[in-house]
């Protein structure tokens, strides 16, 4: 126990909350006095010794069950909500049936078939679900809410809604009434969400032994190839810290690269109509040949998600922008969750490592799934939109995923009529863009890219250097 007791204590400091030496020392003597029989008193104790901070109780409540208990499944409704007739019940579960017979893949059929008749997952079946996809790859706690989204988009979760929606059509066809229908569709929808919530409180416990080392080897370290194309959700702590000597690697590279380019730029291509008018004094000869200046040190304006899912694209990027500032007139970089953040303080007082580990504890989600870019976008035209000019690159780290907010297009397109380029780096693969996803529903990238001049897809290092090397490239 005590043993569980000081994995417990790690997960609450990776997770943000602070715990001293001395609070662990008190936590274990308050322990020994109120004893672990009572499952309530013991977390009452532990909270008591261990939170001082009252935000940081949600946190807690989470992670207790994953290292003390599991939580309870979430409650489900019946068929209807109850309000269904015997012979309205039949007929669904008739249609059910038929469905089902014919569903693929069996784990669409056994959600399916437990979002309609509201029962929850037995702790074997949802075990035998979880095992047909990836185990998360992380254990930070904070990343739980990312983790799940992983998990349903792999258990193909969204397809619940279009199978729903044809046994509802099923139902109406052999004449079923509008208030059944409804009844069933409420009930449905609620279950629907207690099984994602089931599917998060299994995700969690996987985390928590992943945390615990049970039944994990040490990985080897990868090589510095497969680290560039491994993509960045697939990335554990030790590969995250491997790639930011990279990182620094690449960033010198490109630096090298940026300069050279600076140099053979100096010389222009030739002006002829200035050259014929300076050597008309003297009737062409000797010829004085002028050029036209065509390199000067771009303007940056970045502006990154800062959601959980784009943490470590977004760590990377700046750590590599920041290290090429010799070659950049100016930069001014912001964040954005559900308002905008000036980071541009931090990088101008600190080291950009410095700068970043500031930027990410204090600007954080606020909640889950709360990103607005849209908000943000009108926010920065009515703050900040002085900082573009006809010189300046704008980069868009994101995945265009609004949570159903307005896209805020017509504060984009102004940024875009003022800005020389507009580039979109895109942190999902491109099969993913403007598809469904049960966390954030539609995606808006595909309304924004007509404005773009460039769409890049950032899933990896790799993919992420190239992408701010042709930045340059018609500088």
């Amino acid at each position: 126990m005590d043993r569980r007791i000081t994995e417990f204590i790690a997960a609450l400091r990776a997770a943000g909350i602070r715990v001293s030496l001395a609070e662990t020392a008190d936590a274990m003597r308050a322990i020994e006095q109120a004893g672990i029989t009572d499952r309530r008193l013991f977390e009452l104790v532990m909270q008591t010794s261990l939170i001082k901070d009252a935000k940081d109780f949600t946190t807690f409540r989470e992670l207790f069950p994953l290292y003390f208990g599991k939580e309870a499944p979430p409650p489900m409704q019946q068929p209807g909500g109850g309000q269904l007739s015997e012979e309205e019940r039949e007929q669904l579960m008739e249609q059910l049936a038929q469905m089902l017979a014919q569903m693929s893949p069996e784990q669409l059929a056994q959600l399916f078939r437990s979002m309609m008749t509201g029962q929850p997952l037995s702790a074997q079946e949802m075990g035998q679900l979880m095992d047909g996809i990836a185990p998360p790859h992380v254990s930070n706690p904070r990343y739980r809410d990312w983790m799940t989204r992983q998990a349903l988009r792999e258990l193909n979760f969204n397809q619940l809604n279009k199978a729903l929606r044809e046994l509802l059509d099923a139902l109406r066809a052999e004449g079923m009434s509008e208030e059944a229908l409804q009844a069933i569709e409420q009930a449905a929808r609620e279950n629907q969400a207690a099984l994602a919530e089931q599917i998060g409180q299994q995700v969690a416990q996987q985390m928590a032994e992943q945390s615990r080392g049970d039944g994990q080897a040490i990985p080897r370290q990868r090589s510095e190839s497969e680290l560039l194309d491994r993509p960045f959700d697939q990335l554990n702590e030790r590969d995250a810290e491997d790639m930011r000597k990279i990182v620094n690697r690449l960033a010198a590279r490109l630096r090298t690269r940026l300069a050279l380019r600076q140099r053979r730029g100096k010389t222009g291509t030739l002006d002829a109509k200035t050259t014929i008018r300076a050597n008309q004094r003297f009737g062409g000869v000797p010829m004085v040949v002028r050029h036209r200046k065509r390199h000067l040190k771009p303007k940056l304006v970045v502006l990154c998600d800062r959601s959980v899912s784009t943490e470590r694209v977004m760590t990377f990027m700046l750590l590599m922008v920041y290290s090429l500032h010799d070659q950049l007139s100016r930069t001014r970089s912001f964040a954005f969750i559900d308002r905008l953040h000036d980071m541009s303080r931090y990088f101008n007082e600190a080291r950009p490592e410095a700068a970043l580990a500031q930027v990410m504890d204090e600007i954080r989600p606020t909640r889950s799934y709360s990103t607005d870019l849209g908000y943000a976008l009108n926010e920065f035209v009515r703050d900040h939109l002085s900082c573009i000019d006809q010189r300046t690159t704008v980069i868009l780290l994101g995945d265009g995923r609004n949570n159903e907010n307005d896209p805020g297009l017509a504060a984009f397109a102004q940024i875009c009529r003022r800005a020389r380029r507009v580039v979109w780096f895109a942190t999902e693969e491109q099969r993913k863009w403007g598809v469904y996803d049960p966390g954030s529903l539609s995606s808006d990238i595909y309304k924004y890219a007509p404005m773009c001049d460039a769409m890049h897809e950032v899933t990896n290092l790799r993919q992420l250097a190239d992408a701010i090397d042709r930045l340059f490239v018609r500088a």
